[in-house]
């Protein structure tokens, strides 16, 4: 490395762009393992979460297996004929609370947990709903997903979990998914002894881009006021607001 690079590299490690204290980051770790169990995928998320840490950034990590959490699109399944209990209006209020939400499971027959499925259902079930500027209620908040398992999986799963963050208004950070996988097939698992986990560079390179880059969209958005609410609040456009969009003349 040349005394230049290394001039710049080290202003730049020492100095970061922006304060990021007011911000808060969730993280629900969808493993199918309660807690006190361990979580493999824990392992990866602490690696995000010490730097958020380091950053000012609060932090609160959420295992939604530990809640029980009715199947269902209503907003409190518990109000339906259909169940007596549901812990999720629970979850909903902590993710509307914060700033940036990493999703964050193990890989199962190539896909997301069970769970993860049900967390990603239960929060589309409140997409009808709009925030303060007439927009959905997930503009201006940051989506992003970290992922384990000892098979194949990371990208389809980080493709799916990231589509359905930004279909339901999710703003998607560059590099927004990071994981680690161990050998095909029974094998160790992230935080088992000689696994290769966490000393993986490759894994800890992306999940630090991951985490800088959740912070750094999570302030833009938070200092610009969000997404700007023109030419997408369904109220407006149902009211006859078409914002520059033309019917195309019918061919006869």
């Amino acid at each position: 490395m040349s005394q230049q690079l290394k001039t710049i590299t080290d202003r730049q490690c020492q100095n970061t762009p922006a304060q990021y204290s007011d911000l808060k980051a969730l993280f629900l770790n969808c493993t199918l393992n309660r807690t006190p169990v361990l979580s493999h995928t824990q392992g990866v998320i602490n690696i995000a979460k010490a730097i958020f840490e380091a950053n000012g950034v609060t932090t609160q990590v959420i295992r939604p297996v530990d809640y029980e959490i009715a199947a269902g699109l209503g907003l409190d399944m518990s109000q339906t004929n259909e169940w007596q209990a549901d812990e999720w209006p629970h979850i909903q209020k902590e993710i509307d609370a914060t700033d940036i939400l990493v999703l964050c499971t193990s890989v199962w027959l190539g896909e997301k947990s069970s769970v993860c499925s049900r967390v990603l259902e239960r929060m589309y079930g409140y997409t009808h709903l709009l925030n303060e500027k007439g927009q959905y209620r997930d503009y201006g908040k940051v989506g992003a997903t970290l992922i384990t398992g000892n098979e194949d999986g990371v990208k389809h799963c980080a493709m799916n979990i990231l589509f359905s963050l930004s279909h339901i208004g999710y703003t998607i950070p560059p590099q927004a998914d990071a994981g680690w996988l161990g050998e095909v097939g029974p094998g160790p698992s992230y935080l088992d002894p000689g696994s290769g986990g966490p000393e993986n560079e490759f894994t800890n390179r992306n999940t630090t881009f991951l985490t800088w880059n959740c912070m750094h969209i999570a302030r833009l958005l938070k200092d610009n006021g969000g997404i700007p609410a023109h030419g997408n609040q369904p109220d407006v456009w149902d009211a006859g607001c078409k914002t520059d969009f033309k019917n195309p003349e019918h061919k006869r």
